[in-house]
């Protein structure tokens, strides 16, 4: 082996021990200390433990994330921005180049959409071509939004709070994954968790953005 086939062996080595390194630490380091920081962004102590519209919908066992933010209008100005989201809808107000790249059809929208304002309970949301179909489970104007997967297994609801003129805005999943196996139960953990608070609170900041700087509206029922 010549000088620079030895040099170049050695550096790759080094290079895989460092990663596998890194991921050790990772693997040790989110469950014990970053975890719960990540599933509860932004919710006090308090949203994360109370039961919220749609909970009965995804008994245990499963993931649950609740998340939060406070947005400086009222329900009223919130509600439109969220009974319009969706795939070839209002869009989701996060990264729509990276939920594209799984043929999600997300592009989303700085005003108020009219045509997409009279979602329903037992309407149907498709995320996109071959993603699944979300079902609007509980609509109460103002207040709460709910959608469940076809197959029972991921609810996600929206639950809105006014505090004066502001509005606390819950977002909270519940997730369950009864067929994964102990290399997919990892890859969750490790990566769909956090690259979940990475697209949720950048949909929280889209939602609080957009009803900061819109007026109070008539919201159809």
């Amino acid at each position: 082996m010549s000088t620079e086939e030895y040099r170049r062996t050695r550096m790759i080595k080094s290079l895989v021990r460092a990663t596998l390194t890194a991921g050790t630490a990772a693997a040790i380091a989110y469950p014990l200390f970053l975890r719960r920081r990540c599933l509860t962004w932004g919710a006090t102590p308090e949203e994360a433990a109370r039961a919220l519209p749609g909970d009965d919908l995804r008994p245990p066992p499963c993931l649950i994330s609740t998340r939060a933010i406070t947005i400086g209008a009222t329900p009223e100005a919130v509600w439109p921005w969220l009974v319009q989201m969706g795939s070839g809808r209002g869009g989701a107000y996060t990264y729509d180049w990276i939920e594209n790249l799984f043929g999600l059809d997300m592009h989303s929208a700085d005003e108020i959409l009219p045509e997409y304002q009279g979602l329903k309970a037992g309407d149907k949301l498709p995320l996109g071509p071959k993603g699944p179909v979300m079902v609007a489970e509980i609509v109460e104007p103002c207040h709460a939004l709910a959608f469940r997967s076809e197959d029972g297994n991921w609810v996600w609801s929206f639950t809105l709070v006014p505090q004066g003129a502001t509005t606390r805005l819950i977002s909270r999943n519940r997730i369950a994954t009864p067929d994964a196996g102990p290399a997919l139960r990892l890859f969750d953990l490790l990566v769909m968790e956090p690259g979940s608070l990475v697209m949720e609170r950048k949909m929280l900041l889209g939602v609080r953005e957009r009803a900061e700087r819109t007026e109070r509206i008539e919201v159809p029922v």
